[in-house]
């Protein structure tokens, strides 16, 4: 859930220029998330680089989820 704004609200709307967290972040997301929306190999591949929020969407219980311009998954 978004630590900025709360539940329901974007921490970055759309077109805001965010950077990926580094790869050991992504590998703990990666092994300890166990909801919605799990990374994928790939994904990996883009740590710590710059992106653009191109869509957000939300689950029931307020996650955010976003898209990330030429960024494979969610």
């Amino acid at each position: 859930m978004g630590n900025r704004c709360g539940p329901m609200k974007a921490d970055f709307p759309p077109g805001a220029r965010v950077r990926i967290v580094d790869r050991p972040a992504l590998e703990r997301f990666r092994r300890d998330w166990r909801y919605h929306h799990p990374l994928e190999p790939e994904q990996l591949t883009f740590a710590g680089a710059p992106a653009t929020v191109n869509d957000v969407g939300f689950y029931h219980g307020g996650d955010e989820l976003y898209s990330l311009e030429g960024i494979p998954g969610i």
